[in-house]
């Protein structure tokens, strides 16, 4: 992207009208901004030519667009409302549920606030300092706090009501920035001055494996409509091409569009009639709809990143790798918000680096290669960058390893093996040793009173053959039976 001063645009929840994104990037093509980036927080980014800067501003103020100037913005809610209705299982976390929420907040956060349905994989769980995850309860969240600078999560002892988390964000951004950093303490400072509904946790929180879904691409909903998931290999969007995906979403009737947090753009409910026009906007602008999953899998701040990434992938490339069930996250810059399977963290200063080719690096792994744990294991340090790839590799190696520790096929095949049945012998039957007439438990003796189902032994004494009168004592077992 060209150099100018930098503009982030937040879009609370990663929604965006497609009316709204249109001011904006008309605004930006007349400050002669080609392109556009968006962010991990779901935000979008832009570098505005220092000489059309005043123009650019002056226009947002009167289309009445909020921005931020600087390379420090203040974050934006992220959630996973974008992967709602096609990527996440039916719950009570509706669109309707996101919005109500995303309504209530009535301050501007300084610290990084998410919202997520507790069955999913796609958007990061813990790497904002509150932390919300839609319990089983319907309008209960659970709640887990990062504390800034610190890498541990504590999880709050109760569920919090849908309608309590904005005012309740908005007490422990104050007492957090404040350096309250004892959990009891915080939450009885957050009862005294924002009572909120609560509810006892009687489940607790369990997060499912990390799957990353494919995010990119034409694939079916429910409806049999479509949505489309685009993602840039430079993670630059040219301004031209989303003016068209903005025309087109008001000709069709699609009024939202999505930022995700892995910088992609998502279009939801796209008529299969309609598809014929995204296939024409694609192809006018030569963009590219289907890489590899192993490309779509990484996790990279800024381009200083993607030139590490891109030097790992062409080696995963050459080896024919397999990287799924696995997140890579490289970090240049120091930073507790971690998530990832793999780390790939430079080793000291990168801004005090003289010579890129001095830099080392160190990888680590989460344990049991969970993208959402909170320990890291050290797997190699100080390696050079041209030798990342090679580690990676095996490291890849060790993941599938480890999960082939766990038998999956065997335990399939316990899941659904036939139930045993039992052979039950059938109840003895007994045969008068007069007339050879026979007792069958199963039918009993209707006539002298005894229901079926009476067993031999369970007969009364003075039971006697219903033909010939013989006493109970004269019946024998019967062979064979």
């Amino acid at each position: 992207m060209r150099k100018g001063i930098p503009v982030t645009i937040n879009f609370t929840g990663g929604i965006v009208s497609p009316g709204m994104l249109l001011r904006v990037l008309e605004l930006a093509a007349a400050a002669q901004v080609k392109e556009v980036r968006f962010s991990l927080r779901q935000q979008m980014q832009l570098q505005v030519p220092e000489k059309h800067f005043k123009n650019f501003q002056q226009g947002c103020n009167a289309q009445h667009v909020s921005f931020q100037q600087g390379r420090k913005p203040l974050p934006n809610i992220t959630s996973t409302y974008p992967a709602a209705g096609i990527m996440l299982a039916d719950s009570w976390l509706t669109e309707g549920a996101y919005k109500d929420i995303f309504d209530t907040f009535q301050f501007t956060p300084r610290l990084k606030i998410n919202l997520c349905d507790r069955d999913q994989t796609f958007v990061p769980y813990f790497t904002s300092h509150i932390n919300w995850i839609a319990s089983a309860h319907t309008h209960y969240w659970h709640l887990a706090l990062r504390f800034p600078e610190t890498a541990t999560v504590y999880h709050w002892p109760e569920l919090v009501y849908s309608s309590d988390v904005a005012p309740v964000s908005q007490v422990l951004e104050d007492f957090m920035l404040k350096g309250f950093m004892e959990i009891s303490a915080l939450r009885e400072a957050v009862k005294w001055v924002s009572p909120y509904i609560g509810r006892a946790i009687t489940t607790p929180l369990t997060l499912p494996a990390f799957q990353l879904p494919y995010y990119e691409g034409f694939n079916k909903q429910k409806d049999q409509q479509y949505w489309l998931g685009i993602y840039r290999r430079d993670e630059t969007f040219p301004v031209s091409f989303l003016k068209d995906c903005c025309n087109a979403c008001r000709e069709t009737n699609v009024g939202e569009l999505y930022l995700t947090t892995w910088k992609s753009l998502v279009v939801r409910n796209i008529a299969p009639a309609h598809r014929p026009l995204w296939d024409y906007i694609l192809g006018k602008h030569r963009v590219n709809v289907r890489h590899a999953a192993n490309e779509l899998n990484w996790i990279v701040e800024d381009e200083d990143d993607l030139v590490i990434k891109r030097a790992i992938i062409r080696h995963f490339d050459r080896e024919d790798v397999r990287t799924y069930g696995l997140c890579f996250n490289v970090r240049l810059k120091r930073s507790t918000a971690l998530f990832g399977s793999v780390i790939i963290r430079l080793r000291g200063s990168h801004a005090t680096s003289r010579l890129r080719s001095m830099d080392r690096f160190d990888i680590y792994y989460a344990k049991d290669f969970n993208p959402n744990a909170s320990e890291w294991l050290l797997y190699r340090e100080q390696v050079m960058k041209e030798h990342l790839g090679v580690y990676l590799v095996s490291l890849c190696k060790e993941f599938y390893d480890h999960i082939s520790r766990q038998d999956v096929l065997q335990q399939y095949q316990v899941a659904n093996a036939a139930p045993v049945v039992e052979e039950v012998a059938p109840p003895a039957l007994h045969q008068c040793g007069a007339c050879l007439t026979v007792y069958d438990p199963a039918v009993g003796d209707p006539g002298a009173q005894v229901p079926a189902g009476t067993a031999f032994e369970a007969l009364p004494a003075d039971y006697v053959c219903n033909l010939c009168e013989e006493p109970v004592t004269g019946f024998v077992p019967l062979q064979g039976r």
